[in-house]
């Protein structure tokens, strides 16, 4: 009986679990930490957009990471003076591990002046990117 209890337990509180982090994974959001951190050309290995830059962190079997870039690709080509740029996390480990890269995709929103205004973690949905966006321009 004690083993069909502890089973139920670990199975509510896993269930849980996958549900808190599929409610989190792809919003875009503000961490406090990215407060001052800024990239420029150098680092992504292209111009920043005139009004704001998408930067999408991928690798290379990361399912998820070629719907977010069809995602970020859509709205860098509807909204003036915004690009979309793809790194791959996996060349570039010194600006993940600067950057607190964990998981991929990571898409960070950067303003004119490259400076980051929000960052999400997993695909985002188009109309957070849009928002996120108003913050930047």
């Amino acid at each position: 009986m004690t083993g069909l209890v502890v089973c139920v337990v670990v199975l509510v509180v896993a269930s849980a679990f996958g549900v808190l982090q599929r409610r989190r994974s792809g919003r875009v959001g503000v961490r406090g930490r990215d407060g001052g951190k800024q990239l420029g050309a150098a680092e992504l290995g292209q111009d920043l957009g005139h009004r704001a830059t998408l930067v999408q962190f991928s690798s290379a079997f990361c399912a998820p990471c070629r719907a977010t870039r069809r995602v970020l690709t859509e709205v860098a080509g509807m909204v003036p003076g915004v690009s979309h740029v793809e790194i791959d996390a996996e060349r570039h480990l010194d600006l993940v591990r600067r950057l607190e890269i964990l998981k991929t995709p990571t898409v960070l929103v950067l303003d004119a002046d490259g400076r980051i205004v929000r960052r999400a973690t997993g695909q985002p949905r188009k109309a957070d990117v849009i928002a996120a966006l108003g913050e930047a321009v």
